[in-house]
């Protein structure tokens, strides 16, 4: 029957998958989950998608890969694909340049009083027009861009840093020595100690049980006062109540959200309340966006063929990379 891919939930143009699995591949496309038959879970040999849930594991007689089309997994059970001898493998090397740019982006909409600026003008154009006035202004040659997380994204983010002449610090106790100079940049031992110099910290790391509210009242009480925080990763790894406090008492000037720990937002937290309804505390002081980041037409093109490739080449020449749950693999199909 040759070898049988499927995606549980695409679009209707599935022409970038079908080039990038190569010959030798049959592909098969379903509009939703509820759409694939008990014949196509049974039958495949590689799964594609954005999700991976347990639901339809009983049916994979013979699937020997699944590809989760993101760079997060924290949503995977992998212990159960694994025990099962099914390889989870992600895409880590898609919109890396772009989660960098949001980071980036959101940084210099603060330090540049952009969106302060954008809202007051729009509120009265000649009254407003203040061209002396950036309440979060900052020359980025006299910071410290602080990382948590120096992987690609992060690595990425502090050399776009760099070139802003800032000085790049970072935390991350997996990365292996040395690193640091090979990137030319300084790295510390603990949390507290990134927060203490970091006039910006810029959050990379995934979202695991160690990482999850990494950022917290106990990170925030070792902060350097009215620095900025920017989160381009995973919600949960910021309280959003420590942050809430943190800034309703000066110690973070400003922060820049791509990602919340409820996504939409939950509008009963107290920090997303106050946005929203701009209480003069937090007015210009908070700016987000929804979970965008990642977003461009190449990195959408890019995720979806090498999502496919990832697959394909396993399927036809047994060549396994980005798996994420090797360390429950009790047997390989």
């Amino acid at each position: 029957m040759g070898i049988r891919i499927l995606w549980p939930r695409t679009g209707r143009n599935n022409a970038v998958e079908e080039e990038a699995v190569g010959e030798g591949i049959i592909t098969e496309f379903a509009h939703g989950y509820d759409q694939v038959t008990e014949e196509q879970w049974r039958n495949c040999d590689g799964i594609v998608g954005g999700a991976l849930p347990e639901t339809f594991l009983p049916m994979l007689d013979k699937c020997r890969i699944a590809v989760k089309t993101a760079v997060g997994f924290d949503d995977v059970n992998l212990e159960a694909f694994g025990k099962l001898g099914i390889p989870v493998c992600n895409v880590p090397d898609y919109g890396t340049r772009e989660v960098a740019d949001h980071a980036i982006a959101l940084m210099m909409t603060l330090t540049k009083s952009i969106a302060f600026h954008d809202e007051s003008l729009r509120e009265d154009p000649v009254k407003n027009w203040r061209p002396a006035l950036n309440p979060y202004g900052k020359r980025m040659a006299d910071c410290t861009f602080g990382v948590v997380g120096l992987g690609r994204i992060g690595t990425t983010a502090m050399r776009r840093a760099q070139a802003f002449e800032m000085d790049c610090v970072f935390y991350d106790p997996y990365q292996p020595s040395g690193l640091e100079l090979a990137l030319g940049v300084r790295r510390v031992d603990a949390l507290g100690e990134l927060m203490a110099q970091s006039d910006v910290v810029s959050i990379h790391t995934p979202l695991n049980d160690e990482t999850t509210k990494l950022i917290d009242a106990d990170a925030f009480a070792d902060a350097k006062q009215g620095m900025i925080v920017i989160n381009t990763a995973r919600g949960p790894i910021l309280d959003l109540d420590a942050l809430h406090d943190a800034m309703k008492d000066g110690t973070v000037l400003a922060a820049g959200l791509d990602v919340l720990p409820d996504e939409p937002a939950n509008l009963n937290a107290p920090l997303i309340a106050a946005w929203q309804g701009n209480e003069d505390w937090i007015k210009h002081r908070l700016v987000i966006t929804p979970h965008s980041a990642f977003f461009t037409p190449e990195s959408v093109r890019d995720i979806r063929a090498f999502a496919a490739r990832t697959a394909a080449r396993y399927l036809r020449d047994g060549r396994l990379v980005n798996c994420v749950n090797e360390e429950y693999l009790s047997f390989r199909r």
